[in-house]
Formats: structure tokens, C-alpha cells, sequence
């Protein structure tokens, strides 16, 4: 027997071969029962309401499909395991449809395809994971919020280059994590609209000549628009890739303020304090307090990062058409991501939420540092008529001979400042004992920055007022898009409900 008939013997005959289904049908029938057959039901349901409105079918015939719709025990079928009988979970349902109807059920593939049905089903599904994601991500975001609201006075050193910079409050920081989340949910609500367009009606590529409503199917699935090209409508990818990165960039978006929280929870930072259900101890040292959740969604953000990418690579280089590079395959990677990162807006939201911030460490760190200098630097303007140029080059020489004698910025005196004074510009400053210690207070330097965006409280919270409010829009959103869904889904299933007498 040569290799050939040995593979054979080993594989079978038949379609599909034993290896194949092992590697590729399998796994796929797996991922469809468990999120695909809803959305199969669902477009089953509405293409025989449009069939029957549009007169292709008969309301008898209608009915008759509709209960044998009806008898798909669809729990059942989530349980079964795939045999090879059958090769995807859509043959298997239209082979139930068959059986409980007889060949009239037939009638239900007039004028679709696997490929547009294929499409519509992907989308659906993955509009209803960005819908939960994005609940979650509003969620985040108003814990956010909330934090920032308890701390707009809680002083706090800004780095730059990782080194002091300059004063600024941990709400203003918290801020610009809520703004750049609140950009990342934009991103995922216009990924929402380019995804949520109905393919139905594309058939395989080029419609059909039978007179079927595609807006009908449109408004049965509750779509919000046509894929008006119908060989766009089975060939685009993008509404994928659009999602997948979105997705990217929220996840390395995150993942950077995570890597802050971990450096602000050292002992040598000592700045946050993250509460007992969210740390692990040392099997070995007492004393440790493993701030593990950080650490997990640190690791679990990189790998929604890979997943993603892997959706952009399995895109890439494709042909522009009906391919399965980006289906069975492909879209289990894209639920992963949105998974995932749905999981970790709800556990950050939950860390954010319990930790608590030691202000006293960061009020004295910042009073001690020379991220207050700018101010210095600034005043000598204002009260010498100096250039900044100038102004900056006495600082900077405050700031040395400071640091030669062991001081701290609130330790630097008028004497000081007058000596580089003269070593630069030849003269003594105007500055008097008071406008010196008001221009190194870390409070007077936040309190002056109220232009728009700046930390002075007063600022912050006019920026968490009008978030709060784009809070609102957003979850209203979400809320009329659920709810869309939801009533399209509970009139489709009306329909079937009274044509199959049940």
C-alpha cells in the first residue's frame, strides 16, 4: 500500500476528512453553537417575515416554516458535538428545518446565501460584545470620575522623561485617564455604527432576481444602514479591522496607566494603598502585599493588544472578496478582545474604586521638590521684567547651588536667589520673603494654572461637570441601541410566535 492509500484509509474518503475536521470543522462548529446560532435563528426568523411580506412565500407556507422554526430545541443544539454528519452548524439547523417542515422549508434559502447570512451573523454578534464592553467602559469612566471628584485638591508631582516636572493633583491626572477612555469609547461607538449595516440580501455576491426587501431585512435585524454594494456587503473586512483596532488602542491606552498604578504602589512611591481583595500575599515573605491585580490586567492587556493584531494580520493580504480567512478562523480573536477588555474595565473600575491614596506622602513630596521651580521662574518675570530666558538660567542656578548645600525647593531663601541673581544678570531680584515662599508653594503653582485644561481645582471640576454630562449622551447611547435590538428581536420572534400557533 503506497502513502496515498495509507492517508486515505487513515482520513476516509468522504468529506470531511478526519484530520480537517479535527483541525478546522470542529473547533468552528464549537465557537458557532456558542455564539452564532442566536443570530442564525434570528435572521431565519426575519427572512421568512420578508419572504412571506414580499409575497414569495405563502402566509400557509410561512406558517408551516415558522413552527417548524419553532421545534428547533436551540439548547440542544448548543449541547451537541460535532459528528462530521453535518459540516457547519448552518446545515445542521437547515437539516432540522427539513426534517420538522419537509421540503417547503427549503423555501427559507430563497434569495440568500451563506455569505451574506455568514456576514449579517458575525456583525450581529459582535455589535452586541461592543455594546457590553462599552457598558463596562462608561462604567470605568464614571469611577473616574467619581475618584477625580475626591481628589481635585490632592497634590501630586507630574513627571516628564520619568523625572519631577511639575506640580499638578491627582484628579487632573485621573482626568486625562478618563479623557483618553472617553476617546477609546468614541472610537468603539463609531466602530459600532460601521459594523451595525445589514449585508442580508448580497446573497452570495450580486443580489438575486427574486423581488426580496433588503431593507425590510435591514429593519427586522435592527440595523442601522445598507452595505449598499452588495460585493462589498460579502467582501469588506473592515468593520473588523476598524473594531480590532479601536479595541488596540484602548487596551495599550490602559495598560499604560496601569503601569503607573503598579510604580505609585511600591513602598519607595507609597502613594496608593490597593484594598485587601485585590492583593495576594508572599508564601514566604510577611510583610508583602502583591498588588496582583494591576500585575494581571497589565499581562491580560498585552494579550488583548496580540489578539487584535492577530485580527489585522489575518486580514492582511487577503483578497477582497468571500473568503473564510475572516470568518470561523478569525472571529473567535475579535470576541476574545472585546472579552477581555470588557473584563478589565470592570476589574480596574472595581481597584479604582476601593484603593486608597496616601495625600499626606504626595502633599510633602511635593512641597520638597524642585517641580515648583517653573513658578520661581515665572515670577521673576512678572516682578523684574525679566525674560523667561533669563529668568530660567537664575533658577537654574538656584537650583544647583540648592542642591550642592543639601536643600529642599521650600528650603531655598531670598539670599540664595539674589546670589544667582547677581552671577547672571548682575543685579538682586525685587522679590520680597512672601512673593518667594508663594511662588515655591506647590498650591499657590496649581491653584494660578486655571486656564483651560490646567489642574487648579476649579478647572478640574468644571472638566468632570461637562464629562459627567457626555457621560449621560453616552449611556443613553447605548441604551436606545440595546433597546433597538431588543424590540426588533422580541417582534421577530412575535411573528413566529402567532404564525406558528404557539
Amino acid at each position: 500500500m503506497g502513502y496515498r492509500e495509507k492517508w486515505m484509509e487513515a482520513e476516509g474518503t468522504a468529506f470531511p476528512g478526519k484530520t480537517y475536521a479535527e483541525v478546522v470543522l470542529e473547533p468552528a462548529f464549537n465557537e458557532a453553537k456558542t455564539h452564532l446560532l442566536g443570530p442564525m435563528m434570528a435572521i431565519n426568523k426575519a427572512h421568512l417575515i420578508m419572504l412571506q411580506r414580499q409575497q414569495l412565500v405563502s402566509l400557509d407556507e410561512a406558517k408551516q416554516i415558522a413552527r417548524a422554526i419553532r421545534a428547533i430545541d436551540t439548547e440542544a443544539l448548543r449541547q451537541v458535538r460535532y459528528t462530521g454528519q453535518f459540516e457547519d452548524l448552518f446545515f445542521q439547523v437547515e437539516s432540522q428545518l427539513l426534517e420538522h417542515a419537509g421540503e417547503i422549508a427549503g423555501n427559507l434559502h430563497l434569495a440568500r446565501s451563506r455569505n451574506d447570512m455568514g456576514i449579517a451573523i458575525y456583525r450581529m454578534v459582535l455589535r452586541e460584545k461592543l455594546l457590553v464592553t462599552l457598558t463596562s467602559a462608561l462604567k470605568l469612566k464614571e469611577q473616574l470620575l467619581l475618584f477625580a471628584s475626591d481628589h481635585t485638591e490632592t497634590l501630586m508631582i507630574g513627571y516628564t522623561h520619568t523625572q519631577q516636572a511639575q506640580p499638578t493633583t491627582l484628579a487632573h491626572y485621573m482626568m486625562a485617564v478618563a479623557d483618553s477612555l472617553n476617546r477609546d469609547i468614541r472610537r468603539m461607538m463609531a466602530s459600532y455604527a460601521n459594523c451595525n449595516r445589514s449585508s442580508m440580501g448580497a446573497a452570495a455576491l450580486t443580489t438575486s432576481g427574486f423581488a426580496i426587501s433588503r431593507e425590510q431585512m435591514m429593519e427586522l435585524l435592527a440595523f442601522d444602514e445598507l452595505i449598499d454594494n452588495s460585493y462589498d456587503a460579502i467582501g469588506g473586512a473592515d468593520y473588523l479591522g476598524e473594531i480590532a483596532t479601536a479595541l488596540q488602542l484602548a487596551a495599550i491606552n490602559l495598560g499604560r496607566v496601569v503601569q503607573d498604578m503598579l510604580l505609585w504602589c511600591t513602598q519607595e512611591f507609597a502613594a496608593l494603598h490597593v484594598a485587601a481583595p485585590y492583593v495576594q500575599i508572599s508564601s514566604i515573605m510577611p510583610q508583602k502585599r502583591n498588588p496582583v491585580s494591576f500585575e494581571h490586567m497589565r499581562a491580560l492587556l498585552s494579550s488583548c493588544v496580540g489578539n487584535t493584531n492577530t485580527v489585522l494580520t489575518m486580514i492582511h493580504n487577503t483578497p477582497f472578496g468571500d473568503i473564510v480567512d475572516t470568518e470561523d478562523d478569525m472571529q473567535p480573536y475579535a470576541w476574545k478582545s472585546l472579552g477581555m477588555i470588557d473584563n478589565i474595565y470592570r476589574l480596574f473600575a472595581a481597584v479604582i474604586g476601593t484603593m486608597e491614596v496616601n495625600k499626606e506622602v504626595l502633599r510633602k513630596r511635593t512641597q520638597g521638590s524642585f517641580a515648583t521651580v517653573t513658578e520661581l521662574a515665572d515670577t521673576l518675570v512678572r516682578t523684574d521684567g525679566l525674560s523667561f530666558r533669563q529668568a530660567h538660567h537664575i533658577v537654574s542656578d538656584v537650583v544647583q547651588q540648592a542642591l550642592a548645600q543639601g536643600l529642599a525647593a521650600d528650603q531655598i531663601t531670598l539670599t540664595l536667589v539674589n546670589e544667582s541673581a547677581r552671577r547672571q544678570i548682575g543685579r538682586e531680584t525685587t522679590l520680597n520673603e512672601e512673593t518667594l515662599r508663594e511662588a515655591l508653594d506647590p498650591v499657590h503653582f496649581v491653584d494660578i494654572r486655571s486656564l483651560p485644561g490646567g489642574p487648579s481645582p476649579k478647572e478640574v471640576k468644571r472638566m468632570i461637570e461637562i464629562r459627567m454630562n457626555e457621560q449621560q449622551a453616552h449611556l443613553k447611547w447605548v441604551g436606545q441601541a440595546q433597546d433597538k435590538i431588543q424590540r426588533a428581536m422580541q417582534h421577530v420572534d412575535q411573528v413566529i410566535l402567532e404564525w406558528s400557533g404557539s
